[in-house]
């Protein structure tokens, strides 16, 4: 007799400004389910919460693939534990936190992960905040971001004073915090973790952007060529063994489950964490299937896995 297929919820779209990629990475998530293992239902949250909320008691498990606010910060899993459905990826707490690049910064510091100096600017009188009194704290270049956001919105690289105070009111018509912090010249990488109570840490990616982009922006990471990744990364034992701990000892700062992706930055000898996502890009090229594929594991065969681990 063949085996019940599973009923799977793929959650994608919703209200974030990551939209249009969550709805390309459902796309290719879709394609990958088998049809002789799964049902798949779509939702939106933009519009079908009500009808999710309705039918949550037919579905076996849940696929996240919202990106940024209203979807990676806790609130969808949230809504789906009130259901009692299983999803892939970390909880509300997990979630939550390390959307919030100030929380998760302190984290990774207090679990002895090097990052790089940071402020903080709040509320709309940082605005007019002091240009001087920040550069006598960190001195230029400076990484300015909102402090909630994914897919670098908002983020801008200040090289003067000027340029500054521009990245600042930019970061601030995205959220009512943002966070100024040192910026660290280096080869960008990034480094996959998978599992729950067993973790693996899966080979490294490097990220060179086209030299038309001055870091790996919203454009630099979706517009097609304007990016090469190597993978495997070419760094020597060391530098790669230290990434995939420095990936393995944020996923548990953070309280994560499932999976993650942490980006970092290695400067000659020294490796710095920038931040870590929850639900990171999801097509066969993206960056975690990319590192999943040379550690042997296909993408349909990671959608599994990860699907397995929902329902631990």
């Amino acid at each position: 007799m063949a085996a019940k297929k599973l009923r799977i919820a793929l959650i994608a779209g919703g209200k974030s400004g990551e939209r249009e990629i969550s709805l390309k990475g459902a796309k290719e998530v879709f394609r990958a389910l088998s049809p002789e293992k799964y049902e798949v239902i779509r939702y939106d949250p933009a519009v079908d919460l009500a009808r999710l909320a309705a039918e949550g008691s037919t579905l076996d498990a849940a696929f996240i693939l919202l990106h940024g606010l209203y979807g990676e910060d806790g609130t969808v899993q949230g809504f789906l534990d009130l259901l009692g459905v299983p999803y892939q990826g970390s909880g509300v707490l997990g979630s939550a936190i390390a959307m919030d690049k100030n929380l998760a910064k302190i984290l990774y510091k207090n679990n002895g992960l090097p990052v790089p100096d940071w402020l903080m600017l709040q509320g709309e009188k940082s605005q007019e905040a002091n240009i001087d009194d920040i550069l006598l704290k960190i001195a230029l270049p400076l990484v300015v971001k909102p402090a909630r956001q994914g897919s670098s919105l908002g983020m801008s690289i200040a090289h003067s004073k000027e340029e500054l105070a521009t990245a600042i009111r930019k970061a601030f018509s995205y959220d009512n915090e943002i966070m100024i912090e040192r910026y660290i010249h280096g080869r960008e990488i990034t480094v996959g973790v998978i599992g729950n109570d067993t973790l693996t840490a899966l080979p490294l990616v490097e990220i060179i952007p086209d030299e038309r982009y001055d870091f790996f922006d919203y454009e630099a990471k979706y517009q097609p060529g304007a990016t090469r990744e190597i993978c495997p990364a070419e760094f020597d034992e060391n530098i790669t063994a230290r990434a995939q701990e420095y990936g393995l000892v944020a996923h548990r700062a953070l309280r994560l489950r499932g999976y993650s992706r942490t980006d970092m930055i290695v400067d000659n000898d020294d490796i710095y964490i920038l931040e870590t996502n929850t639900i990171p890009g999801m097509t066969p090229t993206s960056l975690l299937p990319q590192a999943a594929a040379a550690a042997g594991l296909s993408f349909s065969a990671l959608i599994d896995k990860l699907l397995e681990l929902a329902m631990e």
